[in-house]
């Protein structure tokens, strides 16, 4: 199968990765509403949007510092360089009548994304990891009884890395036609 991606959402997608080293440049606060407008105009099971995001910039040396403390401490030593920090966090039941919502996941999941493609269009570039404390960030951050945080995110400009090697399965190793074929 042919890549047949074309156009500006394409070169998004190829420009798009997580590095782990960030310039020390802040990022103002209108861009960081439009990344969160995306992350609003993401689809959702019954138009939930069970998504929520608690975020910090480096000039917010106490909420920041606060976010920082619930990533691994493998993370923390790079992640400490991000000029931003952002908790996702999901709700886990519907509004409308209380039953658990087992979509809230993946549906934060594609605001995530939705971020992640309007930061790489606003040239930052957001690292999501699951190397953190969801306890830790339920407790330090007083995430309410019902959410759940279920990724975190350092985001920011580029810093003098090297741009690893992008391994990628080849399409014919995640999409079928019809029926599993590996």
């Amino acid at each position: 199968m042919e890549n047949t991606t074309t156009g500006t959402l394409s070169t998004l997608l190829e420009k798009r990765y997580s590095p782990r080293s960030f310039s020390n440049e802040s990022v103002d606060e209108s861009t960081l509403k439009k990344i969160f407008e995306a992350a609003r105009l993401a689809p959702s099971s019954y138009n939930e949007q069970p998504w929520r995001f608690i975020y910090a910039t480096k000039s917010q040396t106490e909420e920041y510092q606060r976010l920082l403390s619930c990533l691994n401490e493998f993370n923390q030593r790079w992640a400490e360089d991000a000029p931003v920090l952002i908790v996702g966090v999901a709700k886990k039941t519907f509004s409308s009548n209380g039953k658990v919502n087992r979509h809230a996941w993946y549906d934060t999941g594609a605001a995530v994304s939705f971020m992640t493609l309007k930061a790489t269009e606003e040239d930052l570039y957001m690292h999501q990891m699951a190397g953190f404390m969801p306890q830790k960030a339920v407790e330090v951050l007083n995430i309410p009884e019902g959410y759940e945080p279920i990724v975190m995110m350092a985001m920011g400009y580029l810093g003098n890395s090297d741009r690893p090697n992008k391994e990628r399965k080849a399409v014919e190793e995640i999409a079928f036609k019809g029926i599993w074929q590996l």
